[in-house]
């Protein structure tokens, strides 16, 4: 059977395989990982650093902006304009060296050319730290306003980009060449983010600046009723679920359940709109679960307390959890991969939230002491996003670009497994039975028993348990 391999992408046409046996290709590659990454933090964000971008939206522009740069690079544009020859043949280091090169100049060439030069000298003033210096804003606040409105564009664009791919599966634009269909879809997607961002995150700049910009935009925001806060945080959080939601859909759950649905519109409607029901759910419980662990917000006050720094976390406790995801998919191998697929599913997520709240805890005893941010939960020069998401950055370099190495090789997959790969849009592994709709009525009310445990413990935690001194 022979089957071109250039009809799937090249992060499904190769399969990695480990260099050596057992858990060493992990550790291995984690403590280089470790290392890059202290490294490359010392030189590019820590405050105590080199570059020092960590004040903190410069840092956080740069690192969310790349992330989407990966991210169009690898699965929008499928390494478009490299030759998949290349991408078969060059040492992973020099892969890495140069698709990381590549990404970062196009970044630079868009917050600076689009965002700064254009946006910003003929469009929306507060994209150009220039004209707000002009204006008599201060340095430091001209600067942090316009890394803040690029940064949150940004936010949008990680979660609508590869939810074309993922949920849409590229339609309508599916069976385009390179660069057609990744033009295209950055395009659409580009254009839906620019909508997102006037209706989300516009009002939110407006009213950084005194007084309030009532002529520009919303003032007070929409969203302030039912959020109990004026701060786009609110958007951030849920926008964030939704980003997170997305790669854990790709990844440990593989697309389960909604690849059961067999018509390819409405599974791609389905995961498209699940994916962001989801996210709700999720955001919902994680500042519901707030309120458990240190009490109910109150509008005024700073800190735990505020109902905004509250919206702000439910973004950041979703991002560990995206670390969680990402290490067990990457470096775990997908692991349990030996039981059903809603099994697998299942132990899956639990491992990954396991790992997350490992690195959730970790982060708050000691990166104060080795990253250069503050010590506690909520000061306002502490954003677990942006170490957590440049650590993310690197995972994605090094088994995106590099093909996991050292620990890992990619080998072409075979005929038989490139049919497979094309054929996995709809589950082959699991059909409707009797017996699975019993499953999921069990499911449902065990997942009911969990969340009213859950929500039993939290307030006992928040009394005996204290992560921060």
């Amino acid at each position: 059977m022979q089957v071109d391999n250039q009809a799937v992408s090249y992060l499904e046409s190769r399969k990695l395989v480990k260099r050596w046996s057992g858990p060493w290709p992990a550790i291995v590659n984690t403590l280089l990982i470790a290392g890059f990454f202290y490294a490359t933090w010392w030189i590019f964000q820590d405050p105590r650093g080199i570059m020092r971008m960590y004040t903190p939206y410069v840092g956080y522009m740069v690192c969310r902006w790349l992330l989407i740069l990966f991210i169009w690079l690898a699965y929008i544009f499928d390494f478009w304009p490299f030759k998949r020859t290349w991408l078969n043949s060059a040492h992973p280091l020099l892969k890495g060296v140069v698709l990381t090169a590549v990404s970062v100049a196009a970044m630079l060439l868009l917050i600076k050319g689009f965002f700064i030069e254009i946006l910003g000298n003929f469009g929306i003033a507060y994209f150009n730290p220039d004209r707000l210096m002009a204006m008599g804003l201060t340095d430091f606040y001209s600067i942090e306003y316009a890394a803040e409105a690029v940064m949150m564009f940004a936010a949008i664009a990680s979660w609508l980009s590869p939810s074309w791919v993922v949920a849409c599966e590229n339609a309508p634009w599916q069976k385009l060449t390179q660069p057609t269909r990744g033009i295209t879809i950055v395009i659409v997607t580009f254009f839906l983010s620019m909508i997102v961002y006037l209706l989300t995150m516009h009002s939110h700049m407006a009213i950084l600046f005194y007084p309030w910009q009532q002529y520009t935009a919303i003032t007070p925001p929409y969203w302030e009723g039912f959020a109990n806060t004026v701060s786009g945080n609110f958007h951030i959080a849920w926008i964030m679920c939704c980003t997170v939601v997305v790669w854990v859909y790709e990844s440990i759950w593989q697309r389960y359940p909604f690849n059961l649905i067999q018509t390819d519109w409405l599974r791609r409607t389905s995961s498209f709109f699940g994916i962001i029901l989801v996210a709700l759910c999720m955001c919902f419980f994680l500042y519901y679960a707030q309120d458990l662990v240190w009490g109910e917000a109150i509008r005024g006050t700073r800190r735990e307390m505020a109902p905004d720094w509250r919206w702000l976390h439910v973004g950041e406790t979703a991002i560990f959890w995206l670390v969680g995801v990402l290490y067990l998919s990457f470096y775990g191998g997908n692991w349990p991969t030996k039981f059903s697929r809603p099994v697998n599913v299942l132990l899956r997520t639990l491992i990954s939230l396991a790992i997350g709240a490992a690195v959730y805890i970790i982060y708050y005893k000691t990166a104060h002491l080795f990253l250069g941010t503050q010590k506690g939960f909520s000061h306002p020069q502490q954003f677990p996003m942006i170490p957590t998401i440049w650590l993310i950055n690197i995972f994605l370099i090094n088994m995106w670009f590099m093909d996991g190495w050292p620990g890992w090789k990619a080998v072409p997959k075979t005929a038989e497994e490139l049919e497979e790969t094309r054929n996995e849009v709809v589950a082959s592994d699991v059909r409707w039975t009797p017996s699975l709709g019993k499953g999921l009525l069990a499911g449902a009310a065990a997942g009911a028993a969990v969340y009213f445990a859950v929500i039993t413990v939290l307030p006992w935690i928040g009394e005996t348990v204290t992560i921060v001194k």
